[in-house]
């Protein structure tokens, strides 16, 4: 198992969440989206020098900025 940021993901990468790097606010607001402890999560696409990265969650697509991505800490298989 290997944690890393949902920003190193590569593409169709699959992790699951392990931790989140922020405030009451980043959990709170990335719990309604979806994105919490224990999730699975796959990353569908990214844009190059720094845009925003998408990721898949259960059956929602969810797009976020490239500073919020790097503080969502995923474990791949890998």
């Amino acid at each position: 198992m290997t944690a890393k940021d949902l920003t190193q993901l590569e593409e169709r990468e699959t992790g699951v969440v392990v931790g989140i790097q922020g405030g009451h606010g980043l959990a709170c607001r990335l719990e309604s989206l979806g994105i919490r402890v224990g999730k699975n999560v796959t990353k569908v696409s990214s844009q190059l020098l720094r845009g925003p990265v998408t990721v898949r969650i259960d059956n929602s697509e969810v797009a976020m900025g490239f500073g919020t991505a790097k503080k969502i800490i995923v474990e791949t298989a890998n």
